[in-house]
């Protein structure tokens, strides 16, 4: 999700993102899709409606029951899966044709103060995309100040990570933290006032937390490789996302699938293009054009990225060379 303030309550909250352009750099649409977050459905009835057979996967209960007045419409085109994108190859029957996944936080969930994502609308300290595991409550009152004041950082880009640990440490010493709206005071009276046009003070740490109550990360890693997996030749796999570590992940998988290691000697020989196991759709991030932004400001931090998966047999990679942002096993400088 954007590191911004929750969305405005005056629009549409379900806009599936950059839709038009993936319709247009995917078209035709058709064969078998999976919506590896379904959400609301946005991107699967788009592909349904210009001709592919779709399966809507996601880790959210809810999102699931929510299309129950919509999802025979569609008869046996659709199939819904309650799962995880990591596991996206499991839950298809055949080799797909294309994956589309929209990453981070649902509106429809920032939406529902009980659900605990929205540092805006009070609700118990929750934040789990599935439903069941440990809570951000958990993490908030359970995790020394160490491990929390990495997550600030490394998931949240928190210049101020440390004194917010400390903040919260003391404060769940007096009493345990339950509430969204005290996690976002805490957080709040240890940065400067915002300014105008600034993002809520509450915005990078919430993200923070939510990545790692959810293991978003590892979660898009093993996700890319298993629609690798999942693929035929000729399948096409798109991506989009909403902060700079999301695509910058995004960004480095398809570099290295496609044989366009930035990061390679220069002096080795040139890696033959039959090795590449993707073709570059896209070859720089699309973003939102002015249209779209009018219609749904949700979409202003968007990129999207696109590859169409070659021949060349699957590979797993190492999350390491992804450059997932993962806290230090030991306490280090910062």
């Amino acid at each position: 999700m954007p590191m911004q303030a929750d969305p405005q309550g005056d629009r549409d909250p379900h806009i599936p993102v950059l839709l038009r352009p993936i319709l247009d750099l995917c078209a035709p649409i058709g064969g078998l899709w999976l919506d590896g977050t379904f959400g609301a459905g946005g991107y699967s009835r788009a592909l349904l409606d210009a001709g592919a057979r779709v399966i809507g996967v996601d880790r959210d209960p809810l999102a699931l029951q929510m299309a129950a007045g919509w999802r025979d419409t569609y008869g046996d085109r659709l199939t819904l899966v309650a799962g995880t994108f990591s596991n996206l190859d499991q839950y298809a029957p055949e080799p797909l044709d294309g994956v589309v996944l929209d990453l981070g936080v649902s509106s429809m969930q920032l939406d529902q103060p009980e659900r605990g994502f929205s540092f805006q609308k009070d609700g118990p300290l929750d934040m789990r995309m599935s439903q069941d595991g440990p809570s951000a409550f958990d993490l908030v009152n359970t995790a020394d100040e160490s491990r929390l004041a990495d997550i600030l950082y490394y998931y949240g880009e928190e210049r101020a990570s440390r004194r917010i640990a400390h903040a919260i440490v003391e404060h769940r010493a007096r009493a345990p933290i339950e509430t969204t709206l005290q996690l976002a005071e805490i957080v709040a009276r240890c940065l400067p006032r915002p300014k105008p046009g600034q993002s809520h003070p509450a915005t990078r740490s919430f993200q923070a937390i939510r990545i790692a109550v959810n293991t978003e990360f590892a979660e898009l890693a093993e996700g890319l490789m298993a629609a690798e997996r999942a693929l035929k030749p000729g399948g096409l796999l798109a991506v989009v996302s909403f902060h700079s570590l999301e695509d910058r992940i995004v960004k480095r998988f398809f570099q290295l699938a496609s044989g366009h290691d930035p990061n390679a000697n220069r002096y080795a020989p040139q890696t033959a293009v039959t090795t590449a196991r993707f073709d570059l759709v896209t070859k720089r991030a699309v973003g939102p054009d002015e249209a779209e932004l009018a219609d749904n400001p949700r979409a202003r931090s968007a990129k999207l990225r696109i590859g169409r998966r070659t021949a060349a047999a699957a590979q797993s990679l190492d999350p390491v060379d992804l450059g997932l942002p993962e806290p230090p096993q030991k306490k280090g400088r910062r």
